[in-house]
């Protein structure tokens, strides 16, 4: 298990370092921001790693929401392409003009991951007691609210970005609410997912 987190850990920490050395060499404060905001989520998961034992795939998944974030926030966009906005980096690209934006699919992959997330502590929690966890759709309802719920928090760490910098690109009320329904359409589809791969294997090792 420590090798397994130490190994994403050490390849989160490689990227977050030259995130941060690219945000700094441009003066983005919103991005040094996040960075920080993101070693405390990194102890977070270790947290919970140790306490519940997160799969690979989840670890994986987590560390590569991350550096999803961290490219859509720094990397410019080529010339010529669609984006919303001010900012011509990645977060604001149209991938499908006026339909589906970069920051609507991280968003949903994010929330989705961490639906998913939620599914294992909730596995973890009831074995601890003596039980045999299943997919049903309360178990479903509850972990896809906790994605849901990490979601909106992520909207109050945003907002607290735009109250501390005069510059960021978090967006309007508007670009919250879309934020809202991507969380919900990753968290509906993780849930479906787990619920699926539960009718194949009753108590799969996810």
């Amino acid at each position: 298990m420590l090798k397994r987190w130490t190994t994403v850990l050490g390849f989160t920490l490689l990227y977050l370092a030259a995130a941060a050395a690219g945000a700094a060499a441009s003066g983005n404060g919103e991005f040094l921001y996040y960075i920080g905001v993101m070693v405390v989520l990194m102890g977070a998961v270790g947290v919970l790693h140790l306490r519940v034992g997160l799969s690979p795939g989840a670890l994986w998944g987590l560390s590569l929401w991350g550096l999803l974030h961290m490219a859509g926030g720094l990397l410019p966009l080529p010339a010529g392409w669609p984006y919303d906005g001010t900012h011509a980096v990645f977060y604001s690209w149209w991938i499908v003009p006026g339909f589906l934006k970069y920051d609507m699919a991280v968003h949903a992959f994010g929330f989705g991951l961490t639906t998913w997330v939620c599914w294992q502590g909730y596995k973890a929690a009831v074995r601890g007691v003596g039980g045999a966890p299943r997919p049903t759709f309360g178990a479903l309802v509850l972990c896809s609210a906790g994605g849901m719920g990490f979601g909106a928090l992520n909207e109050v760490v945003e907002f607290a970005a735009t109250l501390l910098m005069r510059d960021t690109n978090v967006g309007g009320y508007v670009n919250t609410g879309w934020d809202l329904v991507s969380n919900l359409t990753g968290c509906v589809l993780a849930a479906l997912l787990i619920r699926l791969g539960g009718r194949r294997a009753p108590d799969p090792e996810a």
